[in-house]
């Protein structure tokens, strides 16, 4: 997987902006301004795909343990978030396109009525 497909997956979806809130090599993807995804440019770059993804702490723990690819968020909250590296032998573009989904739809379950109405009349 190349950058250009993930951030063209990631702004596909509903409400989604990107930002560099943390430094010029972080980028953020957020739905109605609340974080799902993480990616370190600089990490690309260096040949080290990976992003930080939102995940159910349950479903955390069972991909941790059946891929290799995926540990503990990496500067996050480990019980929240995982990171991911692309382009592994065990990790498939798939699966990366599948675990965006999960994190972009749990931080939609977790936004106000409010903003889930605004959501919904984009």
């Amino acid at each position: 997987m190349h950058i250009v497909q993930l951030r063209d997956f990631c702004m596909a979806k509903k409400g989604v902006t990107e930002h560099f809130p943390f430094d010029d090599v972080t980028l953020v993807f957020k739905v109605m301004n609340k974080m799902f995804a993480l990616v370190g440019l600089n990490h690309w770059e260096n040949g080290e795909q990976k992003i930080n993804l939102k995940c159910n702490p349950d479903k955390s723990e069972e991909l941790r343990s059946v891929y290799e690819g995926i540990y503990p968020g990496f500067h996050m909250n480990k019980k929240h978030w995982n990171t991911i590296k692309i382009n592994t032998a065990d990790v498939s573009d798939d699966l990366v396109f599948k675990l965006i989904n999960h994190s972009y739809d749990l931080v939609v379950q977790g936004l106000t009525k409010k903003a889930k109405t605004e959501l919904a009349n984009l």
